[in-house]
């Protein structure tokens, strides 16, 4: 609450902040409104609360103040009153049934503001209101992880009494002990240690305690954890151990106490690099580098790539160390991978101090490094002359080429200042004096650019390039791009050059003889005009000059694409504008996409161009024209999260809930991004949250599939406020919870759980419970036995699975295990009469398997519909681990030998498919080697690829072992040599039946979730290497 603004605010809100209950009473006599909003949508109740005044809250929460009420950050009165530490005001709140529960859009509870504020008093109110304590934030955090950072010992030991996970980790796997040791709060580590933290535990990029703390230089708590015996050494993901954390952040303190400790000080990560390179090249080392160097650190240990410290000091720039190094003995001219001495790299980057230090230190200045260049080469590549100068005061020769043939003054005219360009390609006097001795002005080089390209490209005044077209210069020589001299005045945006080309040849004709016209037949045509380049780059002023000759504005690219487009694309409106003045047309599309410059800058947010373009479009409708997909404008902007164009847009009147050619409207496309600001201004619009798409799904599927909580909060708040139902069944009848569940987003779970719609079994009755176990999100399953009781654990979908069979299916133990706690019945069948074990046994699960047979005790005399038992399964598929751990618990024989329909025991099965240890043990255990199938085949014949083979076995057999005709193996042998010249059925061991997958299969269910047209990449991803604030 800021209280320059609080003069601007109802009275109502003054009389609280001035805290005087008796003209709060007065105004609300008078029927202030005591739900009034601010722009932050905060109320007198917030504005109470944030002063912990209890006796206002409870008069405005007794004159009808919602005691829930949340501001534009989703803050609840009990969230300000907890920020504020008042207890008294907390009570009252939680007296008038305030949501302990409630989040904010970092997904903090009240319990995890009182964490971060150290109100113990507020958390000893809270904790026994609520169900669970470790409930995490936006970030993974708990209050526990709230309290560590803050360093509140007092908040520490109240979570803990009150059951709060000492290991939860946050979403970067960072637990309590972490923070606390990176903040450098040592009682609160000490007291975490005493209550079982793991000292040794790692994070995601595997940094421990230790190395939190010593990144972060917390003496006491590194001098703590070593006094408790942790590995100094441990390496993290990148094989920095804390020592080479400490020097890379400059941390001396640390870096003495771990090498007293006896840490290896020549310890390479994994890129070989020691903590004397680190230290070396650190903004803060130079105290590090001394005591590693006074402590017997290598100063010629090299890096992978063959860098050593002193390489790291050249790279940097730190001339003081580098003076240390080499008197510590260092190899002055040592060479990296590529050839490259300290003096090479000091040059490099311009570091004169540092030459000075080698050159002093006798570093070779005519060592050849890359590519054979010398320092000076590099430097004067570079652009730095004073480096340049002190390495020719060292006596080297300038005309010493490199590998290439190139002196330094070729590195000097291609290097990296206008200087050096100007001298290089416009030296007024050079030409004229070459010009003047018979030099070709059209000669062509080896990419086809004569002189005149060379100057149209920089030649800023045009004096070069005006005496080049005086004496004959030809500006439609194309390059072998295609491109004259107009293109590369037009890219480099030289309104003068442009001008002074259109004085000698009009710029259309001088274009059409170029070969610029896409229909012409030559494939030496440039693809793109010189109105493409000006407009792309935004040179509005060489634009100006191309129009008033090149009349065809709407002339476009390979791709379909005009200038105007290119320049709405970029976003540079004073070339938007001058193409519009011009007559550009502004609803022409391209080839490709379909796309008018209106979705150009629409898609990039470019909200200027984008009201110009509307502004001058005709008809007044382009603000919904459809691309080639059917999306308008407004789509494109809500999924680039482009919320002043959505803004922008809605005010010009943009149909809010156009569809595309896949139903899909604007906000389909802010669920699956999670761009909550353009959701919102959606939203107030009038945009319809229950909208479906062809698939019959509504954005809040899609907000729940993705698990962008705040975007779902917002729409089932919507619905609310139209009295919907958010529980909306999609074409395969999968609601919003079924989604969330199947993804596994717990927040959206809990979030939807909370919604009473949701809390009975609706829509497909493949139920939220089988989504959540057949993609192992415990998690998920958990909240939904505790909301929806444990009979939905035995709840049977189209084919009669249960949640026990999907789980099963996939080998989800965890899963497997909680839903077996929760009493599921693990015998039970589906429609085609397989049980989870069997399920499990025909996929292979064996950890699945071994849970079943051993812990669940489920029956193995089962039979399928085909009469399949378990084990019949497991050897069909091949599975023989499977089919040994099931066996492991038969000792009935008459179940060794049981017979499917096919009249195959489980040792004709085994054999067929060469499994040698369970034949083994099927021996080993009695089963038969005698017993025929229904095509008269016994478990030997059963072997044979097909029904011809085991005839020709079989006829074998009957000639190696003569028998009496009354024996039993006669009988089998010449009853299937009978069939060999008889009609008969092909032998079959084709596979068994197999489960068909739930709704076409367990592992697509139906790409729930797989909205590929919406799913872009965040663009947040951290840093993959060590940062300087850990």
């Amino acid at each position: 609450f800021g209280f320059m603004k609080l003069l601007a605010n109802p009275s109502l809100v003054q009389a609280i902040f001035n805290g005087d209950p008796d003209e709060v009473r007065a105004l609300i006599f008078k029927k202030e409104d005591v739900n009034f909003q601010d722009n932050e949508k905060r109320t007198p109740l917030h504005a109470a609360a944030y002063l912990g005044d209890a006796e206002i809250i409870e008069l405005l929460i007794l004159s009808g103040a919602r005691v829930n009420a949340k501001d534009s950050k989703w803050l609840t009165p009990l969230h300000r009153a907890v920020a504020s530490c008042s207890e008294e005001a907390v009570q009252v709140l939680l007296k008038h049934s305030a949501d302990v529960n409630a989040r904010d859009k970092n997904w903090q509870t009240p319990l995890h503001i009182a964490a971060a504020n150290k109100a113990v008093k507020c958390a000893e109110a809270l904790v026994p209101l609520l169900s669970n304590v470790n409930v995490s934030d936006r970030a993974g955090r708990t209050a526990l992880h709230h309290a560590a950072f803050s360093g509140h010992g007092e908040m520490v030991k109240l979570l803990l009494s009150r059951g709060a996970n000492i290991n939860a980790f946050d979403k970067k796997d960072r637990r309590a002990i972490h923070w606390a040791a990176y903040m450098g709060h040592i009682e609160v580590v000490k007291l975490l240690v005493s209550h079982g933290a793991e000292v040794t535990c790692k994070d995601k990029k595997s940094y421990t305690p230790l190395h939190a703390a010593a990144s972060s230089g917390m003496i006491s708590v590194v001098k703590y954890l070593l006094d408790l015996g942790v590995d100094m050494n441990e390496p993290n993901a990148y094989g920095n151990t804390p020592l080479h954390v400490a020097c890379y952040n400059g941390q001396d303190v640390v870096v003495n106490e771990l090498i007293d400790c006896g840490a290896i000080v020549n310890q390479k990560n994994e890129k070989g690099f020691t903590p004397l390179h680190f230290a070396a090249a650190s903004t803060h080392g130079a105290l590090c580098l001394e005591l590693l160097v006074g402590n017997g650190a290598d100063v010629n240990m090299k890096s992978k790539d063959g860098k050593t410290p002193l390489h790291m000091t050249a790279l940097h720039g730190r001339f003081s160390r580098s003076q240390t190094i080499i008197q510590s003995g260092a190899v002055i001219d040592c060479e990296d991978k590529n050839g490259n001495t300290p003096l090479h790299i000091a040059a490099r980057y311009g570091h004169e101090l540092l030459i000075n230090t080698l050159i002093t230190s006798g570093a070779d200045t005519a060592k050849r490094g890359i590519h054979g260049m010398f320092p000076l080469h590099l430097a004067a590549l570079s652009g730095f002359s004073d480096c340049c100068r002190k390495l020719l005061s060292s006596g080297f020769d300038i005309d010493t080429p490199d590998d290439f043939g190139r002196t330094c003054l070729h590195a000097a005219a291609a290097g990296g200042s206008p200087l050096h360009y100007a001298a290089a390609n416009c030296n007024y006097q050079c030409l004229f004096a070459l010009v003047g001795s018979g030099a070709s002005v059209n000669d062509l080089d080896e990419r086809g650019c004569t002189p005149l390209h060379y100057a149209a490209t920089s030649d800023t005044d045009g004096k070069c390039l005006e005496y080049l077209l005086r004496n004959d210069a030809n500006p439609g020589i194309r390059d072998k791009q295609g491109y004259n001299a107009v293109h590369y005045s037009a890219a480099y945006g030289h309104r003068l050059c442009l001008q002074l080309i259109a004085s000698e040849t009009p710029l259309d004709v001088l274009m059409e003889t170029s070969g610029t016209d896409m229909l012409s037949d030559s494939d030496n045509r440039a693809t793109i005009s010189p109105l493409h380049l000006a407009a792309y780059h935004g040179h509005h002023q060489a634009l100006e000059v191309l129009v008033q000759s090149l009349l065809d504005l709407d002339v476009r690219n390979s791709s379909g694409r005009t200038p105007l487009d290119l320049a709405a694309f970029k976003g540079h409106v004073e070339c938007v504008d001058v193409l519009i003045n011009q007559g550009a047309s502004i609803l022409v599309k391209d080839y490709i996409l379909k796309r008018t410059p209106i979705h150009a800058a629409a898609t990039n947010g470019h909200s200027e161009c984008l009201r110009l373009l509307i502004g001058n479009a005709e008809p007044q409708n382009a603000v919904d024209i459809q691309d080639g997909n059917g999306q308008t404008p407004l789509m494109l902007s809500v999924l680039n999260g482009h919320t002043d164009c959505v803004y922008s847009l809605l005010n010009k009147g943009a149909n809010v809930d156009a569809k595309d050619k896949w139903g899909r409207t604007a906000l389909h496309r802010g669920a699956v991004t999670g761009h909550e600001e353009c959701v919102d201004a959606l939203l107030q619009h009038g945009a319809k949250c229950l909208l479906r798409d062809s698939r019959g799904r509504t954005p809040i599927h899609l907000s729940a599939a993705c698990g962008h909580i705040g975007v779902l909060g917002a729409l089932l708040q919507s619905a609310a406020s139209m009295d919907a139902n958010p529980a909306i069944a999609d074409n395969h009848g999968y609601t919003a919870l079924h989604w969330a569940c199947y993804n596994g987003h717990e927040t959206c779970v809990e979030l939807l759980l909370e919604q009473e719609v949701f809390q009975k079994t609706e829509g497909n009755a493949f139920s939220p419970l089988h989504c959540a176990v057949i993609n192992d999100n415990e998690g998920a399953a958990e909240m939904l036995i505790d909301t929806l009781g444990a009979s939905i654990v035995n709840a049977r979908d189209s084919k009669g699975r249960t949640p026990l069979h999907a789980a099963a299916f996939t080998d989800h133990v965890e899963c497997l295990q909680l839903l077996l706690s929760h009493n599921a019945q693990v015998n039970s069948v589906d429609s085609t009469g397989k049980t989870p074990l069997m399920m499990a046994a025909e996929n292979g699960q064996t950890n699945t398997v071994e849970m079943l047979v051993s812990s669940a005790s489920a029956e193995l005399t089962l039979q399928d519909n085909s009469k399949n038992t378990a084990l019949h399964l497991a050897c069909s598929k091949g599975h023989e681990t499977s089919a040994l751990l099931i066996l492991e618990k038969i000792t009935d024989r008459n179940l060794i030998n049981a017979t499917n329909a096919a009249l195959q025991t489980p040792l004709h099965v085994a054999a067929r498919n060469g499994l040698t240890m369970v034949v083994q043990e099927l021996l080993g255990k009695g089963a038969s080697v005698l017993a025929v199938d229904e095509n008269g085949y016994t478990p030997a014949l059963a072997c044979a690829p097909n029904k011809d083979v085991a005839d020709c076995l079989a006829l074998i057999l009957a000639t190696m072992m003569p028998v009496s005709s009354s024996s039993p193996l006669s009988s089998l042998t010449f009853n299937a040599i009978n069939r060999y010249t008889n009609t008969s059925k092909t032998v079959s061991f084709e596979a068994l039946p197999i489960m068909r997958n739930e709704p076409s299969s367990y592992c697509s269910f139906n790409n729930i979730g797989g909205e590929q047209e919406y799913l872009y990449t965040d663009v947040d991803e951290l840093n993959d290497s060590d940062s300087e604030t850990y």
